[in-house]
């Protein structure tokens, strides 16, 4: 029995939802079929989603292709159309132990034509699907808390990809951050679409600060706990706290901040303002000294002139950003930003390369800062880890996988620290 290809494209939350759907194919007994996990964050996403699946199905002749994931779930009608696809499979039902039932016993004979799309409406779905798993990276876990978003950025398809919000309880987040650490895990780090908004649909609508607090009082041997992508605008008064007086809290924040522009924002239907952003910077780095930060930011976002694009780029030494995610714009179909006036290609082209350049003189920086710094690594590899900033460090030794160490930095190469 062969067993199923999968293939991740996209987020770290889509790569922790492949692990699950590896396990659930597996109780399923599904075999010699290939799966691919698609993203639709930009309409080069879905371009490259296309792309990975007329490749595979060329390694794979005869295989039952089943796509998934949030490009599946917003144009399901793109991947029936392709002669290669066997079936087409929505977000929510890819989490379902009867989906994975339904595909496996027939092996690729299974398909009726009528048949081909199992894609329902995401935005009716109000639990979060029972698929945490135990173990999602080799020495970092990652433990999904929460799915969906609610806000409805205008250049944003995801919340239809992966529908409204909705919360993993703070118990058994607790639970299952214990088995993490009972199984040799020293770093968990928790994730969701829109973090933030964890607990707004839970019982007395409990906080992002409160399950981290939880965490760290409850699990008392976990070495390390992050957070992933925050909005910092819904950073709440118990995550402040943490962020000043837990040790166990990494200092490292990647805020989705998209623009520096108070007008691209409010056309982008944000809810914060520039000054809001350098605010929330000043004040995480008052409460923990050091503290480092990555952002999103769009270039060429409808609308944006010159002027505009150049309070982006002096958003990155504003806020004392160190790691940036560029993101040039890409119309959604079905999104509101993709009505509203474009800026040419190669402007867009530019103007991401110039943010980008600005974000490697700011890691640069931070790399030159470091240097002589003594540092809590976690290895990842025997020649690789992060320091409690996320940065990556190089080794000039095999260390012991899996453990925190404290390691004198001696130099950088550019990319990494060495150690």
């Amino acid at each position: 029995m062969k067993p199923p290809v999968f293939s991740t494209l996209g987020c770290r939350l889509n790569a922790y939802e492949t692990e699950a759907m590896k396990e659930l194919a597996a109780q399923a007994g599904l075999s010699g079929a290939v799966v691919v996990n698609t993203c639709a964050v930009t309409a080069e996403a879905v371009r490259k989603a296309k792309q990975e699946i007329r490749k595979l199905a060329r390694e794979n002749p005869g295989a039952a292709i089943i796509v998934t994931g949030c490009a599946a779930q917003t144009e399901p009608e793109t991947f029936a159309a392709m002669t290669e696809v066997t079936r087409v499979v929505g977000n929510h039902e890819k989490m379902q132990p009867e989906t994975w039932a339904a595909l496996a016993p027939k092996g690729a004979d299974f398909i009726g034509e009528t048949e081909r799309v199992m894609v329902d409406d995401i935005l009716s779905v109000k639990e979060t699907a029972g698929h945490l798993i135990d173990g999602f990276g080799r020495h970092r876990a990652y433990v999904q808390v929460q799915n969906g978003c609610d806000h409805r950025c205008t250049f944003c398809i995801i919340p239809f990809g992966r529908g409204n919000s909705r919360s993993v309880p703070a118990g058994v987040v607790v639970e299952q951050v214990k088995r993490l650490v009972d199984r040799g895990f020293a770093e968990v780090v928790l994730t969701g679409v829109d973090l933030t908004s964890w607990g707004a649909d839970l019982p007395g609508a409990p906080r992002l600060g409160d399950l981290v607090m939880r965490i760290l009082r409850l699990v008392p041997d976990l070495a390390r706990l992050r957070i992933s992508s925050i909005d910092s605008i819904e950073a709440d008064d118990n995550l402040m706290l943490a962020i000043a007086t837990e040790p166990r809290l990494m200092p490292h924040l990647h805020l989705s901040l998209q623009h520096g522009d108070d007008m691209i924002l409010k056309r982008m239907k944000r809810r914060h303002l520039r000054d809001d952003a350098i605010r929330f910077c000043e004040e995480a780095r008052r409460l923990r000294p050091g503290i480092v930060f990555g952002a999103d930011i769009i270039a060429g976002f409808p609308t944006e002139t010159e002027e505009m694009f150049e309070n982006s780029l002096r958003l990155v030494e504003d806020c004392g950003l160190t790691f940036l995610h560029v993101f040039p714009y890409s119309a959604r179909k079905g999104t509101p930003a993709a009505r509203m006036p474009r800026v040419a290609g190669p402007l867009i082209k530019d103007r991401a390369a110039r943010l980008r350049a600005a974000g490697e003189a700011a890691l640069a920086r931070h790399l030159v800062a470091e240097v002589g710094q003594l540092r809590q690594v976690l290895t990842e590899g025997p020649r690789l880890g992060r320091t409690e900033y996320f940065t990556e460090v190089s080794f000039d030794r095999d260390m012991p996988e899996g453990t925190v160490m404290s390691l004198r930095i001696s130099g950088h190469d550019g990319a990494r620290l060495l150690a």
